[in-house]
């Protein structure tokens, strides 16, 4: 075991050490055994770093991290200088295809399943930026010479209707490229900067710290900064490539690093090529649901399991401005805990769109806990979908989301619990099975079933597929939320579970009782919903069949959550009665179990759960309040819920 160190003085042909460091990361990682260090000193370093051997286990690991007080900066670009002034404010260079090797992203289309938009255009894994901004990509030469105010808008799902939400106007500085045999020309329209006196860097790596192969165990990487990696839509049937990750390992630890303009993700613990790659879009010969349903049954056939991968801890990083994702990943990402981060702006420029985007976009989440996060201004705060059975949220702020949570086609148990959800679009819910404790909503609910994508649970806090089912709805359990209302046509709060059954055993009965063909029982007959004790404010409305629902119409606690001197604030007004309202610990034995998997709300170890501590980890009291902060009292509350990312 031992130490080597990395530095823009040294040479690769030096022994490593503190005074002979080596000159690149990369050939540390070429080296390094289980239980070395890398340590890494100040500069840019511009390569991707392809470790090549992992750590044995957590505690004879491999570590790469910054040395400690300095700036290091790993860059998936090169800079690009001799700009030539063609026009008004359009620029030209040429660079030669020897600086992209095999891989010209300037060549290489986004593409992949799911991915809907553009139509009629490429867009491309390249990307040129000015002084660290990223300028966007123009079609032609055209709309470089002309850049125009453009309005983007997202399609979001609400109550299974197609809606547009707009976004303000965008003024932007444009390129285009032009790959020819030997050369590729850049052109950019760069306002009224001059190139030539500011920094310009265009993309060419694919990644910054992602092995090549899979099963590089136990691996951390601490305190670097990454940027500008060319990674390619990373859908679930397709190999998942971030700037970092472990491309199918187990055990790593990414922690206490800036992560910014991946061209599409920035943390991938996701999929790998061997169980499909974009067959959909390929081939057609089946629907990429089809396919993604297959990638599963792969994977077991070739090991997925605890003691293949997944278990990475994702904390304290600062994450923003990547075009997909913040962190993805499918069956990889499995029994992992993502805390302390902080991320933003994903999925905002709008470039490109599709149907894996998000601050934090998961499949088969088994077992994964996110919480303490603050994940804000992204297109969606974070997206758990198919098989995020034994997951849990918690203790994470959203706020200033184009929607904040999206659960799809799982069966539970998962919990949602002690979270704060400012935005003015809160759950799209088309799942069952969920527990919804102690959270404050202040948007919009859609809820629905899925009845034509049936897909898998599993067994208890593991991989091994149970059975295969659609998902009907409901199952839910409601305790002790703060609900919102807003525009009096949509739906705030619970009432899209009115004519739900109250208990498993009622909706059984029904079930019985049902004349005619018993799937189609199951089909047309509600699940129960288990919904009590939650507070209804400004117009919210509550599941009809909720007695001891607490109700404030027209109180309106004008709830903010904002950014002060990097701690994050909430305001929100309260009346005089609702700090008196009693609640209790919720735990597994409230909670019951989900009628399909019939596995209990444990902790991932399979032990009982109990709630007993609020979004800032106070203890709760023998008196438990409803909502997320068991400090809010009446009147106006002014709440510092701490810092997040890199400090």
């Amino acid at each position: 075991m031992g130490t080597y160190h990395v530095a823009k003085t040294g040479s690769d042909r030096h022994d490593g050490s503190e005074t002979a460091p080596f000159l690149t990361i990369n050939h540390a990682a070429q080296i390094a055994m289980p239980g070395d260090i890398v340590i890494v000193h100040k500069g840019v370093y511009r390569e991707w770093v392809k470790p090549a051997n992992g750590g044995i286990s957590d505690a004879i690991r491999i570590t790469y991290r910054a040395a400690d007080g300095e700036s290091v900066v790993i860059k998936g670009s090169e800079i690009v200088i001799k700009w030539e002034k063609i026009e008004e404010n359009v620029w030209k260079a040429e660079v030669s295809n020897t600086l992209f090797g095999t891989f010209n992203p300037f060549a290489e289309k986004i593409e992949g399943d799911w991915l809907v938009d553009p139509r009629g255009y490429n867009v491309h894994l390249g990307a040129v930026y000015l002084d660290g901004k990223a300028l966007f990509e123009a079609s032609d030469l055209d709309g470089v010479r002309n850049p125009q105010k453009r309005e983007y808008s997202l399609l979001a799902t609400w109550e299974n209707r197609r809606e547009e939400i707009d976004f303000p106007e965008l003024t932007f500085l444009t390129w285009y490229a032009k790959v020819e045999e030997k050369v590729t020309i850049l052109y950019a329209n760069f306002g009224k900067n001059d190139p030539n006196k500011g920094l310009v860097e265009i993309n060419v790596r694919k990644a910054c710290f992602f092995p090549e192969r899979a099963g590089v165990d136990y691996i951390t990487v601490q305190g670097f900064e990454m940027a500008h990696a060319a990674t390619q839509w990373a859908p679930p049937t397709a190999n998942q490539t971030g700037m970092i990750g472990p491309n199918w390992s187990k055990g790593w630890i990414i922690e206490e690093n800036l992560l910014h303009d991946s061209k599409c993700s920035a943390i991938s613990l996701g999929k790998e090529a061997s169980t499909g790659q974009n067959d959909c879009t390929k081939t057609l010969k089946k629907p990429d649901y089809e396919y993604q349903m297959e990638a599963v049954f792969k994977a077991l056939s070739k090991g997925w399991s605890r003691e293949q991968t997944g278990s990475h801890i994702v904390r304290n990083n600062t994450i923003y401005d990547c075009g997909q994702t913040g962190i993805v990943g499918h069956m990889g990402c499995i029994f992992s805990q993502i805390y302390g981060n902080e991320i933003y702006q994903i999925a905002t420029r709008h470039e490109f769109w599709g149907h894996e985007i998000a601050g934090i976009k998961l499949h088969a989440a088994v077992d994964v806990q996110i919480h303490d996060n603050h994940i804000h201004h992204c297109s969606l705060g974070t997206w758990l979908d198919w098989q995020a059975q034994g997951a849990r949220v918690s203790r994470n702020i959203y706020d200033h989301n184009n929607r904040d949570f999206m659960i799809e086609v799982t069966h539970g148990p998962y919990l949602v619990d002690n979270n704060i959800f400012a935005s003015g679009y809160n759950f799209t819910n088309a799942a069952q099975g969920g527990a919804y404790v102690n959270n404050l909503c202040c948007g919009l609910i859609s809820h629905y079933p899925v009845l034509d994508r049936p897909t898998p649970y599993h067994l208890p806090h593991s991989t091994q597929v149970m059975g295969v089912i659609g998902v009907y709805g409901s199952d839910d359990r409601w305790y002790q939320n703060i609900f919102v209302g807003g525009k009096e046509e949509r739906p705030y709060g619970t009432s899209t579970y009115d004519g739900a059954a109250l208990s498993l055993e009622e909706f059984c009965a029904k079930v019985k009782a049902f004349d005619g063909d018993l799937l189609q029982a199951y089909i047309k007959i509600r699940q129960p919903a288990y919904i009590h004790r939650n507070v209804y404010l400004q117009g919210a409305k509550a599941f009809e069949k909720e007695d001891d629902a607490v109700h404030f119409a027209d109180w309106k606690p004008e709830v903010s959550v904002e950014i002060q001197e990097k701690e994050v604030i909430l305001t929100i007004s309260l009346p005089e009665e609702l700090p008196t309202k009693d609640g209790v610990a919720v735990t597994s034995a409230i909670l019951g179990n989900p009628r399909i998997t019939e596995a209990g709300y444990e902790n991932p170890d399979g032990s009982p759960l109990c709630i007993h501590t609020d979004l800032r980890g106070e203890e709760y009291g023998e008196q438990v309040k409803a909502g997320p902060l068991q400090c809010l009292s009446a009147g106006k509350n002014i709440v510092k819920l701490g810092r997040f990312g890199k400090l």
